[in-house]
């Protein structure tokens, strides 16, 4: 597995058992994943110097957390902890989570366009959001499952494989015993 990824992983991490007590520390841990991940997919995206990436990663996430917005809108779920809700009361906009959107949709980014190294801790990591809220009786575990889908979705449709730059590249080298030029191809 990839240093970097794993690094990344465990920032994140780090970062929830950091996380300070609150009254709900299940949803703002889990939230706190959330927020953090389109940062550490932005920063590895900026570290390769893939400006596409980043363009890809702002279309992905917007239409994921757009999308599940909207379903919210539509789908009515009741919120675990509105039991029992009111047919025009709050509580009706569990399904799906676009909390868990927000950390699905670059977690799901990375995997596709950089590989599974870098994405399979992001991917793990994300679905702490997912738990969180269900553990805070906010959403099901299938709230964020399809967000999780959803994000899966708009990945394969609007991500590619990135690939470094090839280019040839020259040298010129001067010695005691002569001048030497070379060229090269980066794969």
């Amino acid at each position: 597995m990839d240093k970097r990824g794993l690094a990344a992983g465990v920032g994140v991490l780090a970062l929830c058992l950091t996380f300070p007590a609150q009254a709900a520390p299940w949803a703002a841990s889990g939230k706190a994943v959330a927020y953090a991940m389109p940062a550490i997919a932005v920063g590895i995206a900026t570290w390769k110097h893939d400006w596409t990436g980043i363009a890809q990663l702002t279309v992905v996430t917007g239409l994921t957390v757009g999308t599940a917005y909207g379903l919210k809108q539509i789908v009515r779920e009741c919120r675990p902890f509105e039991k029992p809700c009111t047919p025009n009361g709050p509580g009706w906009d569990s399904f799906p989570s676009t909390t868990s959107a927000l950390a699905s949709a670059p977690s799901s980014f990375v995997w596709q366009r950089y590989g599974w190294e870098w994405g399979l801790p992001l991917f793990i990591i994300s679905k702490y959001t997912s738990y969180s809220l269900d553990r805070a009786k906010k959403n099901r575990i299938w709230d964020g499952l399809a967000s999780t889908v959803l994000a899966f979705g708009y990945n394969e449709i609007f991500t590619t494989r990135y690939h470094e730059r090839r280019s040839f590249y020259t040298s010129l080298d001067a010695g005691p015993e002569g001048v030497y030029a070379s060229m090269h191809y980066r794969w």
